[in-house]
């Protein structure tokens, strides 16, 4: 009886330096590296949580294609939405190319004519290159075309003042140039 009391209190004992040993060595751990075991157990539950996010939405989309894929009606409603729209789109290009068709049309004719206004011009001993600005004139009334003043070519402000020339200096605020002395004392020895 005497072996199975040592025993007894040779157990706790034990357990105790057990205990002792395992909150050191946690206790070290945990204070060594706490924050960084925090911080990962934060970031790991975040992405454990986006995760589960989009494996629900996976799974919603995977049993929406399904009822789809078994449900024909909705089949043939989303193949004639596409087709309808297609058409759609296609009567716009066909719009768009038949105005630039149009455009096209009208510029060569525009030029045809201006051609052969040339050709009249010139057989008439006329100089062909104010006719060639004519049409543009013509689409208003006006006087005929051997009669018409031509118009001054800048109607528009100049870019400077009248003073201002930067190879003198004038005019042109405060700082100018001027060239040194040509007699001074030479730069090299």
């Amino acid at each position: 009886m005497e072996g199975e009391g040592e025993l007894l209190s040779a157990r706790p004992a034990l357990e105790t330096e057990g205990l002792r040993f395992l909150h050191v060595t946690v206790g070290s751990v945990l204070a060594s590296y706490g924050w960084y075991i925090l911080f990962s157990g934060i970031v790991l539950y975040a992405v454990l949580q986006k995760l589960s996010t989009r494996l629900r939405g996976l799974r919603q989309r995977q049993l929406a294609g399904a009822e789809a894929a078994l449900e024909p009606d909705v089949v043939v409603r989303r193949q004639e939405a596409l087709a309808a729209a297609r058409l759609k789109m296609q009567e716009e290009l066909n719009a768009q190319v038949e105005k630039h068709k149009e455009k096209l049309r009208q510029l060569e004719e525009e030029r045809r004519r201006q051609k052969i206004e040339m050709w009249d011009s010139m057989q008439e001993g006329r100089s062909y290159k104010g006719s060639a600005r004519r049409p543009q004139e013509e689409d208003g009334p006006g006087p005929s075309t051997s009669s018409a003043v031509p118009k001054r070519k800048s109607d528009k402000k100049p870019l400077r003042g009248g003073g201002y020339n930067p190879l003198t200096g004038e005019g042109g605020g405060a700082c100018s140039w001027r060239p040194g002395r040509r007699g001074g004392p030479s730069p090299g020895g």
